[in-house]
């Protein structure tokens, strides 16, 4: 069997702490490799260790450490000088300048002329720059913690202006602190003045693209604003839920649209709206939104705000979630947390268990007892799909009121509004007008009124 180029060559490291279990440490060393995977990188080890603690200078400790750089082609520690108590982002100093003793390179092949075994090393934690820095000359190889990861892969499925831009932003306030630790600048340190002086204004150039950036997406915002001001007056469902739950396919079956779909984490990164299909009666949009996950970063939460408002401003919330996935419980609980941080705990939502199909029958019957109120689907199935349009429906519906209304012959206008807003039931025809038996939401019912209220207009009596 051929063996895969070194490029595609990953290990990942992860530190098993207090107060997290062996099942929680697992799932996020299985979803670390979902990540890498989906960047590209195939995964050939892993280091784990169970410590009280992140090691200062490098996360793991010395025989850990040395382990890695077996695995990588690097000589597995740091230096002999270890960074203060008091300053834990305090570099570790190597004998010799930054490149000089031969293994300090990070691109695959070093100065001694060998080569990483390795062309990635993941690690399952938020590094600090000379961790990250102290870990790459350990093994030779390029190292991404975490967020590192998760930023790089929003970097490569941003595909509307509005994504790409909030990703760039993420993505430069990811780099602006570790300009420092990157090989790039290992030549400008040499001379530390000129050096520093050089560095800072590489982080100038930074901040100033980012207000950039951030004048740019303000603009897009505000296009978009206006475009959800339009729908304001609609029924709307959002789609959360953590990456990969089956958001995106479930918008597909409901809608009939072409949303694109992909067994990847974030494959979706744009708010993609459209409205139930067949269309519904008044009109129901469906929005998709970005996934959620662990330690989603700070930074792409706040640059995503304008996509996740989507949640925010919804009629009622779907939260769709991998029934198959054995973590599923965190994962529910991590997309009630984000949704919580950007003010949408309270909107109404239901739960929605997605991919039941890949659930064992004993194993579903369980699920089913445990969530007596969440809908059981399958995004694949049609009968399951065709269901979970009616309940959608019947979401709304269920605050409706129904009332007899009579529209004069002068105002069949009103009575085409009354069609588009809710649900005419009957309409008896006699001298004096249409007896409408109408059923919808309270406040549609009171514009109606108020507009029959009002004098015809011109146009409406020519009618």
């Amino acid at each position: 069997m051929t063996r895969p180029p070194r490029e595609q060559d990953a290990v990942l490291v992860g530190v098993l702490l207090p107060g997290v279990t062996d099942l929680e440490f697992a799932s996020s060393m299985e979803e670390l490799e979902r990540l890498v995977s989906t960047l590209g990188y195939r995964t050939t080890a892993r280091v784990t260790q169970a410590r009280s603690h992140l090691e200062a200078a490098a996360v793991l400790g010395e025989g850990k450490l040395k382990e890695l750089g077996e695995l990588t082609g690097g000589k597995g520690a740091v230096g002999s000088a270890g960074p203060s108590a008091d300053d834990p982002d305090d570099e570790v100093e190597e004998d010799g300048e930054d490149g000089e003793d031969g293994e300090d390179d990070v691109d695959g092949a070093r100065a001694d002329g060998s080569e990483a075994k390795v062309a990635l090393v993941a690690v399952d934690h938020d590094l600090s720059p000379s961790q990250a820095r102290n870990l790459e000359r350990a093994t030779g190889a390029r190292v991404l913690d975490r967020t590192g990861v998760i930023v790089e892969i929003f970097h490569r499925h941003a595909k509307s202006r509005e994504a790409r831009l909030q990703v760039e932003i993420a993505r430069l306030a990811y780099t602006a602190p570790r300009l420092r630790e990157s090989p790039g600048g290992k030549e400008r340190q040499r001379g530390r003045g000129a050096g520093e002086a050089a560095l800072e204004l590489d982080r100038r150039k930074i901040r100033d693209r980012i207000a950039e950036l951030r004048e740019e997406l303000a603009a897009v915002q505000r296009d978009q604003d206006v475009r959800r001001a339009h729908r304001r007056q609609a029924r709307r469902i959002a789609l959360v839920g953590y990456t990969n739950a089956g958001k995106s396919s479930l918008m597909r079956a409901l809608t009939g649209s072409d949303v694109y779909v992909e067994n990847k984490l974030f494959a979706t990164l744009d708010t993609t709206v459209r409205a139930l299909h067949p269309e519904a009666r008044p009109r129901i949009l469906v929005s998709d939104t970005v996934g959620f996950i662990k330690k989603l970063p700070h930074d792409l939460v706040a640059s995503f705000k304008s996509t996740l408002d989507e949640a925010l401003e919804a009629s009622h919330l779907l939260h769709v979630v991998d029934a198959a996935d054995p973590s599923w419980p965190s994962q529910l609980e991590v997309t009630r947390e984000v949704l919580r941080e950007i003010g949408a705990g309270d909107v109404p939502s239901t739960l929605v268990m997605n991919k039941i199909d890949r659930v064992a029958p004993e194993a579903l019957a369980r699920l089913r007892l445990r969530l007596p109120d969440a809908w059981f689907v399958s995004a694949h199935d049609p009968a399951d799909v065709a269901s979970m349009r009616e309940r959608v429906i019947a979401l709304f519906e269920a605050t409706y009121e129904e009332v007899e209304i009579l529209v004069p012959y002068d105002r069949q206008g009103v009575l085409s509004e009354m069609h588009e807003a809710g649900r005419v039931a009957d309409e008896r025809y006699d001298e004096s007008g249409v007896t409408v038996r109408f059923r919808a939401e309270p406040e549609t019912i009171a514009r109606v009124r108020s507009v029959l209220a009002r004098p015809a207009s011109g146009r409406e009596r020519a009618s």
